[in-house]
């Protein structure tokens, strides 16, 4: 980050990037914690990942009333707007990231008395180690400002979508199979939706990034290869 004359200026700018690195860690260990909690059967950890969502909330708010009073008294302009702008959209994400590990947990409580197969939920396991490995890469490049590993993490959300395609087909035997199993897959469907969202976020940061750094939007098409209905459709829980 570029020095400049009024010093106050720079400690601005360092704060907005701490509330973003604190954002994005607690994004992380919540996302993990939830998947845990999954895992786990662990309803205690699910409820602490629920009442930890208020920090990152917290934070969000104050960063948007930060950027906004940077924008009104520093009146900046190209990469320094670019800057606020950026952390304005990736705190966002992040908390939205946040929002969508909630929802996670939530889900762990509604199962507790109607858990099944334990095997069922290894994909979303395994589909949510994929996804915070693309969130710890994209946070990491946004702290270096590595676009080459932003890039990556953007071409690599296929890896995802394709993943949830296969688990939400394997879910929807399950279903037709034993009809027990449809409030326990329903849940886990809900689940890994949540998980696809957190991969979406992670390639949102990542043309974020590019912005910053660039000054220009990426304008090829985002890879995709989620091909089931649910994506036909606007998603967002609540």
């Amino acid at each position: 980050m570029q020095e400049h004359i009024v010093a106050s200026f720079d400690e601005d700018l360092n704060s907005l990037s701490q509330k973003l690195a604190e954002m994005g860690g607690l994004a992380e260990q919540n996302v993990a914690d939830s998947v845990a909690a999954l895992v786990n059967r662990d309803t205690e950890k699910a409820q602490r990942v629920i009442a930890s969502d208020e920090r990152i909330d917290k934070l969000q708010r104050q960063l948007e009333d930060s950027a906004v009073l940077m924008i009104a008294r520093r009146q900046p302009m190209a990469r320094d707007l670019r800057e606020i702008v950026a952390a304005i959209h990736i705190a966002t994400d992040l908390e939205r990231v946040g929002d969508l590990a909630k929802n996670t947990a939530k889900r762990v409580m509604a199962l507790e008395a109607n858990y099944g197969s334990h095997r069922l939920v290894a994909g979303v396991e395994h589909m949510s180690e994929l996804c915070l490995a693309q969130l710890k890469d994209v946070l990491d490049a946004l702290a270096s400002r590595d676009l080459a590993s932003a890039r990556a993490v953007w071409e690599r959300d296929n890896e995802i979508d394709a993943m949830y395609t296969s688990l939400f087909r394997e879910l929807l035997t399950y279903m037709m199979e034993d009809p027990r199993n449809i409030t326990f897959c329903t849940h886990l469907l809900f689940c890994a939706k949540n998980i696809e969202r957190i991969g979406d976020h992670a390639t949102n940061i990542a043309e974020n990034l590019h912005y910053l750094v660039t000054g220009t939007a990426l304008t090829e098409a985002r890879p995709k290869q989620d091909a089931t209905s649910m994506t036909n459709v606007p998603y967002r829980e609540s």
